[in-house]
């Protein structure tokens, strides 16, 4: 399971900024912004959303995910 953390929000090929994504795309879906900064959110809940932008942060989560794996490296 893939879990998208804030620095899949910061992917340089995204450029979404924090205050954007919690005061639009987080308020507008009611996600939890606190849990998504400590915890990160499983991509499942992002993507339910259809949303353009979340699908391209899971995108870049999934893609961080999978450098980890190869490097065995792991987030946090």
């Amino acid at each position: 399971m893939t879990t998208v953390r804030l620095c899949d929000l910061k992917h340089p090929s995204l450029k979404f900024c924090n205050r954007t994504a919690r005061e639009v795309f987080f308020a507008r879906h009611g996600l939890d912004w606190r849990r998504f900064v400590f915890e990160g959110l499983p991509a499942a809940e992002l993507e339910a959303t259809g949303d353009a932008m979340a699908l391209a942060v899971v995108a870049a989560a999934k893609e961080r995910e999978a450098r980890e794996a190869a490097s065995g490296a792991r987030y946090g």
